[in-house]
């Protein structure tokens, strides 16, 4: 297990008497728990009415957490507040700690997004009020949004953008799959990013989570850019094998990257290697039906001058 990163200030080894940048990698994860809540499940042969996430499926998705070790991570189809809580305390009788803790309610009632942490964000915005016009009506996007901005340890911040866009599950007739819904999502979150970033000249920033859509698709194209303004770039993604898919639909045999992160142009140069990393550990599909995806950020700080 990769070990918690601390900040070094006392203790170094100058090797001249100026200033002296030492190197320290954030490693920031997204990870969909699937369904970690209370709902109707089958649990093995069994179907089980307003039943919990089986724990045999809690200590799979445990062991991936602690296997990644991330000092930031934002997780989707989270359940209400007392289930992250309990999804903390599990991870720290287990020997992995996270001081803090941020939990998204928007309008879905069911599931949320949320970020456990080991850095203390500078802030943290609670996007509820983004809607949309869709068919006849207007509609709120369904989990929110999530904003946090942390420190990045040489005079500037970065905001993370936390999103989980609508599934394709739907019974509108007049749209197959929920793609309008999720364009239409979309556009709203990154309206909003835009606000939060490019007006207010604020141009390092992350979207994270999933878009339960593909790299091409219309909803994901709605980040990359509005007409002439580019907004970011999708962060290539990869397992041990080069495989490139995060998610399994089972019930159809279907693989598909759906999961990841979305870097701004200012943003990109800072992640390590350019890539990020799909965790491919043994039994990692038995916790989830999605796979975790995780990226390092090369975070210097400038050690004072004795």
């Amino acid at each position: 297990m990769r070990p918690p990163l601390r900040f070094y200030v006392l203790g170094l080894v100058f090797l001249s008497l100026g200033s002296v940048l030492v190197a320290e990698d954030l490693r920031i994860a997204s990870y969909n728990l699937r369904n970690y809540l209370v709902m109707d499940r089958h649990v093995g042969a069994r179907w089980r009415p307003s039943y919990p996430k089986p724990e045999s499926e809690k200590a799979i998705v445990r062991e991936i957490i602690k296997e990644v070790s991330a000092d930031i991570l934002v997780v989707q189809e989270m359940g209400p507040l007392d289930f992250l809580e309990e999804l903390r305390a599990d991870l720290a009788r287990e020997g992995m700690h996270y001081d803090y803790a941020v939990h998204m309610q928007g309008a879905d009632p069911d599931r949320h997004v949320a970020v456990l942490s080991r850095v203390a964000p500078q802030s943290v915005v609670k996007h509820r009020d983004l809607d949309f016009k869709y068919i006849e009506s207007r509609e709120l996007v369904k989990r929110g949004m999530l904003e946090l901005s942390f420190d990045l340890g040489d005079g500037e911040s970065f905001q993370l953008f936390a999103v989980h866009l609508k599934s394709r599950y739907t019974d509108v007739k007049a749209d197959e799959n929920s793609e309008l819904r999720r364009v239409r999502e979309a556009e709203a979150c990154r309206n909003r990013v835009i606000e939060r970033t490019h007006e207010r000249n604020k141009l390092n920033y992350m979207i994270v989570g999933d878009f339960n859509d593909h790299p091409a698709s219309a909803p994901m194209r709605r980040f990359y850019r509005r007409g002439n303004l580019e907004l970011g770039s999708l962060v290539p993604a990869a397992d041990s094998r080069g495989e490139e898919w995060t998610y399994y639909y089972d019930k159809e045999a279907r693989y598909e990257s759906v999961d990841g992160f979305i870097a701004s142009p200012d943003m990109m140069p800072r992640i390590k290697a350019g890539r990020a990393q799909i965790v491919d550990s043994p039994g990692a599909l038995t916790g989830s039906d999605h796979r975790m995806v995780y990226l390092e950020l090369a975070k210097p700080f400038a050690a004072p001058e004795m």
